[in-house]
């Protein structure tokens, strides 16, 4: 038996409630396989964990990350208690960053019984490829001076290497789905790196002949997402567009709290990192009522990322059916607890 050893950090908030109680339909599907054991390393690191010990994560906090095959990660973030700034960096970013987990994918697709605020959603189905590791977030920059003479200089850094293998990464997807590539830019404001970025583009879509390509301005791009998402199938975007795009894809399905995402190390050195895009949304922490979609989607792509795509085929149809059946939190208009619905999709599992 194959044991796959999964780093677990529930984080802050309502992640404390879904991701431990996610864990068990985890082990009814390596029971499934009959080939897979799932090892937990569960770690505390959170808010509470900073006013604590005075960090977010310890000092062998990242030896111990780089020594599983995957980390489930819950929410990272409570601003009441520390600043975003401290939480944000001293975990979540610092993973992406020292995993070197260079990509982010973040689906989004329309889901029967979810009702999105499009009045013709037409069963979209779109995945947006983000540039994870530079470009408009990097560190570079500073401030000098105060007063009105205070000046803050923050620098979008592109390298040829990171842009070219999102890139690439996002052609090959397409391959693999319905042959289509948009790749988001702003070259028209932007004078220097984005017409680098579509350069970069131009030239790699003439390795890629069979797929259709196109680029849109990330305005018009934001636009089209809402009158027209069927209309597109893979996006490729620097950190800050993807990161803008990603929510507004998890907007047109219909809640943030459905929406998953994947960090994804592309050299084999690293674990690669997964985790739902909404919120530790503290306003309901200890309510029952938090929305387990998300992460359990996360936990799909996980077991696609791991080799395991039958066992993420087996959880995302128990998901689907089970928000069908209206089996649903009050964020998508239902009445059903959290592990209501965890408890629904576990049971669906085990009946296939």
């Amino acid at each position: 038996m194959k044991k796959t050893t999964l780093s677990v950090i529930p984080g802050d908030g309502i992640g404390k409630e879904i991701v431990p109680a996610t864990l068990k339909i985890l082990d009814t599907l390596a029971e499934i396989d009959g080939g897979i054991q799932f090892e937990y390393n569960q770690y505390p690191w959170s808010c509470e964990y900073y006013l604590e010990h005075g960090v977010m994560m310890p000092d062998d906090g990242m030896t111990k990350l780089q020594q599983s095959d995957a980390i489930y990660l819950g929410a990272v973030g409570n601003p009441k208690l520390v600043p975003d700034h401290i939480s944000l960096w001293g975990l979540l970013i610092k993973i992406r960053r020292e995993c070197e987990q260079v990509i982010n994918i973040r689906p989004a697709q329309y889901i029967k019984g979810v009702k999105s605020p499009l009045a013709e959603p037409n069963d979209f189905n779109f995945l947006v490829v983000r540039e994870n590791s530079e470009g408009e977030y990097s560190e570079v920059g500073g401030r000098i001076h105060s007063g009105s003479d205070e000046i803050a200089i923050q620098n979008a850094v592109f390298t040829r290497n990171a842009t070219e293998r999102t890139m690439r990464y996002a052609f090959e997807l397409a391959n693999k789905r319905n042959g289509q590539l948009t790749s988001a830019t702003k070259s028209n404001g932007i004078v220097h790196s984005m017409p680098f970025w579509d350069q970069v583009f131009q030239e790699l879509a003439g390795e890629y002949p069979d797929i259709k390509t196109q680029s849109n301005h990330i305005d018009a791009l934001a636009a089209f997402l809402v009158s027209k998402p069927d209309q597109f199938d893979v996006i490729v975007a620097s950190n800050l567009f993807g990161d803008i795009l990603t929510d507004l894809g998890a907007a047109v399905m219909g809640s943030i709290g459905i929406a998953p995402a994947a960090n994804i190390n592309l050299n084999g050195k690293y674990p690669s990192m997964f985790e739902p895009v909404h919120g530790s949304a503290p306003d309901i922490i200890g309510q029952g009522i938090a929305n387990p979609i998300g992460q359990l989607w996360t936990a799909k792509m996980m077991l696609d990322h791991l080799g395991l795509e039958e066992l993420g085929g087996l959880l995302f149809r128990a998901i689907k059916e089970t928000i069908a059946e209206g089996i649903k939190t009050k964020d998508l208009g239902g009445t059903s607890t959290m592990n209501e619905v965890i408890n629904h999709i576990h049971a669906k599992i085990k009946s296939y």
